[in-house]
C-alpha cells in the first residue's frame, strides 16, 4: 500500500497514465494528475477515490514541469513518487521522408520530458533528505527495432539510458529508479494512427502473433508501475520490466515466433526496388 504518499504521474489522461493514476489512488496515494490536455487530466482526477489535482502541462518545457512539481506541493507538501509516462508515437514516416522537426517533437516530448521529469524529482528529493522512487515508461521499442516510427523508437531506447544513469545517481541516496516497457497495449496514442500500417487497425490482429496471444490492457502495466514504486520492490532497481506477453522472448525467424509469420513481400519489394 502507499498510504500517505504523493504521486505524479504524467501523460494521465487516459490509457497507461490514467490507469497508473486509479491504481495509485486505489492503493492510498495522493495523486498529481498532469497531461497536456487539462480538460482529461480534470476528469481523470475527479474520479479517483483519493485526494486527486489535475494540472495541464507540456512536459518537454521546463516551466511546466517545475509548475506542476509546484502544485504538487501546495496542495499536498512532498512528492515520493513519480510515474514519468507521458509519451507520443510520432509520424510513421518512412526514414528518408522524416522531418527533423518531426524528429525534434518525439524526442522533445518522450525523452526531454522525462528527464525534466527525473530532475525535477532528485531537486525535490534532495530537499525532503533522500527516499522516493521513480518509474519512467519505456516500451518493446527500447529494446528492439523495426523499420518505423524511427523517432519514436530513438526516445525509447534513450529512456532507458537515462533511467540507468539515474538509478546509478540515486543509488545511494536510496532513490530506486526503474522502467516498465509495455508490449502491445491498445490505448488512444496509436489508436490516433488507425490508419497507419502499425497503428489501431492492426495491434489487436499483431497482438495474436505474440506468445500470449492476445494485446495488454493499461491496467496490467498500471499494476507493474504500482508494485515498482512500493516498498514491495524495495530492492528492484536500475531494472526494466517487460509487460509485453512475452513479445521480448520472441524469435521472429522462426515459425514459432508468430511475428516470423508476417507477409514481408511488400517490405522485400521496396527494398529491390532501392537496390
Amino acid at each position: 500500500m502507499l498510504e500517505g504518499k504523493v504521486a505524479v504521474v504524467t501523460g494521465a489522461a487516459g490509457g497507461i497514465g490514467a490507469a497508473s493514476a486509479r491504481r495509485l489512488s486505489d492503493e492510498g496515494a495522493s495523486v498529481v494528475v498532469v497531461d497536456l490536455d487539462q480538460d482529461g487530466a480534470e476528469k481523470v482526477a475527479a474520479e479517483l477515490p483519493g485526494p486527486a489535482v489535475a494540472v495541464g502541462a507540456d512536459v518537454s518545457r521546463e516551466e511546466d514541469v517545475e509548475r506542476y512539481t509546484q502544485v504538487a506541493l501546495d496542495r499536498f507538501g512532498r512528492l515520493d513518487l513519480h510515474h514519468l509516462n507521458a509519451g507520443i508515437t510520432g509520424p510513421f514516416a518512412e526514414l528518408p521522408d522524416l522531418s527533423v522537426a518531426e524528429f525534434d517533437h518525439v524526442m522533445g516530448v518522450n525523452l526531454r520530458g522525462p528527464f525534466l521529469g527525473v530532475r525535477a524529482a532528485f531537486r525535490r528529493f534532495q530537499v525532503q533528505g533522500g527516499g522516493g522512487a521513480i518509474v519512467i515508461t519505456a516500451s518493446i521499442a527500447s529494446l528492439r527495432g523495426s523499420h518505423d516510427l524511427l523517432a519514436y523508437q530513438t526516445s525509447k531506447h534513450g529512456v532507458l539510458g537515462l533511467m540507468r544513469g539515474a538509478a546509478m545517481y540515486g543509488g545511494p541516496m536510496g532513490v530506486r529508479v526503474n522502467a516498465v516497457a509495455p508490449g502491445l497495449v491498445p490505448t488512444g496514442l496509436f489508436t490516433a494512427a488507425k490508419d497507419e500500417s502499425g497503428g489501431g487497425n492492426d495491434m489487436l490482429q499483431r497482438g495474436t502473433t505474440v506468445p500470449l496471444r492476445r494485446t495488454g490492457t493499461p491496467d496490467e502495466i498500471a499494476s507493474v508501475v504500482a508494485f515498482l514504486l512500493s516498498d514491495g520492490a524495495a530492492y528492484v532497481h536500475g531494472e526494466v520490466v517487460s509487460v509485453d506477453g512475452g513479445s521480448a522472448i520472441v524469435s521472429t525467424v522462426r515459425p514459432s515466433g508468430g511475428a516470423g509469420a508476417w507477409d514481408t513481400t511488400a517490405v522485400d519489394r521496396r527494398g529491390k526496388e532501392n537496390a
